[in-house]
């Protein structure tokens, strides 16, 4: 199980991994409301590395993301549940709107990300291209979305 951590942190264990010679994945999201698909996603980020590090937008860059209403839940509480999930080892919530900086900043070997991208239409692609971090992009799981979820739940209260 992982754990939030502030930047100074990140930057001790991510310094530590990298004379282990582990290989450190990031991929990062909003996480507002976390469901199967996500679990599936991290799994499968975590299976490209030694240590899995998550960026959690803040709830700023949630809503301006996302739109009016959003995120549902505030940005500590939506990184101590992404930490609690067992394919995390590291949570580190991010102010940015693109994840440019954080890939900078941590220099992981691999950038993950979900969804309909590919690896030269991810926006972070350039970025991880100048730094030598690989890009990988795994599709969404069928059926699950946050969004989704929002409609079923809008449906329901309207029954």
């Amino acid at each position: 199980m992982g754990r939030v951590v502030g930047d100074a942190e990140m930057e001790t264990e991510l310094t530590a991994a990298a004379e282990r010679g582990e290989r450190v994945v990031l991929t990062n999201g909003c996480f507002d409301l976390l469901h199967p698909g996500h679990l599936g996603f991290l799994r499968e980020a975590r299976g490209l590395g030694n240590l899995l590090v998550v960026g959690v937008n803040t709830d700023d860059a949630a809503l301006r993301l996302k739109g009016p209403g959003r995120p549902l839940v505030a940005d500590i509480d939506r990184a101590q549940l992404v930490a609690a999930l067992e394919p995390v080892d590291m949570v580190v919530i991010y102010p940015e709107l693109r994840a440019d900086e954080l890939i900078r900043r941590l220099r992981p070997a691999v950038y993950v990300k979900g969804g309909a991208f590919g690896p030269e239409t991810l926006p972070e692609a350039r970025t991880a291209a100048e730094l030598g971090v690989e890009v990988r992009v795994i599709p969404y799981h069928h059926g699950y979305s946050t969004s989704g979820q929002l409609r079923r739940a809008r449906e329901v209260g309207e029954t």
